[in-house]
């Protein structure tokens, strides 16, 4: 694994414009259906995954719970290969995305050099998602708080 100590988040690929649409009185204005503030899960998983400068990242491919605590986890990233084969699967911080609803996708604001140099895991052999030590190193890697904190 090769973590680099001099990353530096890039500019948010969000400008003032998006960012007012995350404003949840522009959707939804009779307060019916889902909107931006309260999705289901199943709307999330296959949404794009883009950097600041609008790299492709990859899809989201699932949403992992932490049910005792009622939280969002991770997002699992789903990243590289070549027509859906080799691709690797990447534990993503739920807190490194940001969602871009006008464009239905997630800003992870990382360079995609980053993304390759992540610790992933294969489609057939999922982390222990319980070892502490693995989460803490994960939200180190993509420099956020942990979750549970």
């Amino acid at each position: 694994m090769n973590q680099s100590n001099d990353f530096k988040p890039a500019p948010s690929a969000l400008d003032s414009a998006s960012r007012q649409d995350l404003d949840p009185s522009r959707y939804n204005a009779d307060q019916s259906g889902p909107g931006p503030r309260l999705m289901t899960a199943s709307t999330l998983e296959g949404d794009d995954v883009v950097n600041s400068t609008g790299e492709d990242l990859g899809k989201i491919e699932e949403i992992m719970l932490d049910v005792p605590q009622g939280r969002i986890a991770y997002a699992v990233l789903s990243f590289g290969g070549f027509l859906g084969m080799g691709n690797r699967l990447f534990a993503i911080p739920w807190q490194a995305l940001e969602l871009d609803p006008l464009n239905h996708r997630f800003v992870l604001d990382v360079p995609r050099e980053h993304l390759e140099n992540a610790p992933g895991f294969d489609k057939d052999r999922w982390p222990d998602w319980a070892d502490m030590t693995w989460a803490a190193s994960i939200h180190e890697y993509y420099e956020t708080k942990p979750y549970w904190e």
